[in-house]
Parts: C-alpha cells; sequence; structure tokens
C-alpha cells in the first residue's frame, strides 16, 4: 500500500491546470532519445517548427534514462518519469503509469529509453497525423505532424548505420528524418542533451553536451556547427 501511495502522489501532479494545457500550441517534432553501450552515455535529439524546442522536449539524468515528451507537451513527464525511472520502473512501466494517470494522454507522445538500453513510446490517437514512432536496439524515435512514417523510418535506419560518438549519431538521425521530409510546417528549433555521470562542467554534473538551437531557418545544420565547437572546448574526457 506504501509503494502504490509513494507512486500515485508524484502522478497526481500531471492533471492539467484549468486545462491551460489545452491552449498551448503543439510541440509538433521528430525527435530520438538512445544510448550508447560502449559509454552509457544517454540522450535526446529534436527538431521542430517550434521556437525553442529544447526548453519542452528533452530530460535526461545519468544513470537513470533520458525522457522526450512532446506533440501537446507534458513538462511534467521529465522530472516524475526520471523519479519513476530512479525508482525502478522499467521504460514500458513508466510510459504507462504517466499517460494513465493523464487525461490528456491521447494528444501526448513520448518516448524513454533505460541505461539497459530498452525504449518504450506513446503516441496518443489524438496526435497531428502523421503521428507514431518505433524502437530498436538502444533507441526510439518518435514524431508527430510529419511527412509520413517515412521519416521516423529514415531516422531509424541512420541511427543503427551511424558511426562516431553519441551525440553524431543522434544528429545524423535527425538529418535523416528532415531528409525524408521531416515536420509538414517547416523548420525552426533543435536540442541535443547528453549526459553520463561526472562529464559536465567541470565534472560537477552529468550534463556533458546540452545544446540548443532556438530559431534558425536550418537548426539542425547549425546544431552539429556548435556541437563540434562545443567538443572542441569540452572534449571528451578520459574514463576515470
Amino acid at each position: 500500500m506504501v509503494t502504490r501511495l509513494l507512486i500515485l502522489m508524484p502522478l497526481a501532479a500531471l492533471l492539467p491546470l484549468s486545462g491551460a494545457s489545452r491552449e498551448d500550441p503543439d510541440v509538433s517534432t521528430f525527435s530520438i532519445v538512445a544510448r550508447d553501450p560502449s559509454t552509457g552515455e544517454l540522450g535526446v535529439a529534436v527538431q521542430s517548427k517550434f521556437i525553442a524546442v529544447g526548453s519542452v522536449v528533452p530530460y535526461a539524468e545519468a544513470g537513470v534514462g533520458a525522457i522526450a515528451s512532446q506533440a501537446l507537451g507534458n513538462t511534467r513527464y521529465g522530472p516524475i518519469g526520471l523519479r519513476l525511472l530512479r525508482d525502478g520502473k522499467t521504460a514500458g512501466e513508466t510510459v504507462l503509469l504517466m499517460t494513465q494517470a493523464d487525461p490528456v494522454r491521447e494528444r501526448r507522445q513520448l518516448g524513454i529509453i533505460t541505461p539497459d538500453g530498452n525504449a518504450s513510446i506513446h503516441t496518443g490517437a489524438k496526435c497531428l497525423a502523421w503521428a507514431g514512432g518505433q524502437t530498436g536496439p538502444h533507441y526510439a524515435v518518435q514524431g508527430n505532424l510529419l511527412a509520413g512514417p517515412k521519416v521516423t523510418q529514415a531516422m531509424a535506419r541512420a541511427f543503427e548505420d551511424a558511426n562516431g560518438t553519441l551525440a553524431e549519431r543522434m544528429i545524423e538521425s535527425l538529418r535523416a528524418g528532415q531528409k525524408a521530409g521531416g515536420d509538414k510546417r517547416g523548420r525552426q528549433s533543435a536540442a541535443l542533451l547528453i549526459v553520463r555521470e561526472g562529464w559536465g562542467y567541470a565534472r560537477l554534473n552529468d550534463r556533458f553536451r546540452d545544446l540548443r538551437v532556438d530559431d534558425h531557418p536550418t537548426p539542425i545544420e547549425e546544431l552539429q556547427r556548435i556541437y563540434r565547437l562545443h567538443r572542441k572546448v569540452f572534449p571528451r574526457p578520459q574514463p576515470r
């Protein structure tokens, strides 16, 4: 009984306040959550025709998981989902618990991956078409208001085929999604969040790469440019 109460308490916070979330624009976007099994890095990469998409979609915690919340994004999915994962829930259990507690779940889209590489997604029936996604080894891709299923299919293939760092493979996945048609409305912003314990600034946190392009005509290319600059200043540290 105590365990059930501990789960239900944070889930109660998912309920929309006075229906305000219904008035916000949908984060019509495509994203990837992924893991690098060789380093333990976890990350989220996203692009959208939505200003500052990095302020809404990506959440991650080293050793816990990575989460993308989009469509009518629920920003509480991030912290509550990470708490559930920290408490031992699987990706699938976390998706189910949060969406079941959310009366607006049919307008939500969600992707989660855990440190063991297991991934789970949710696309509500009222997400703007085309909407959907898929999971694979160490990743999940998802999107809504896309040119069609070819977008997420291209993202999955690109991630599986790409070499390099997790960040590079995720950016390549976004690039493939855009080439396949991307967001039907166009392009505006992109973001990349990569975490690994002790790899953040001065090794005081786990945010190894936390990069955002808030408003740009070619946000994926700009994200890649910023990533390359960031990597020069903050190269991958040697393992401890």
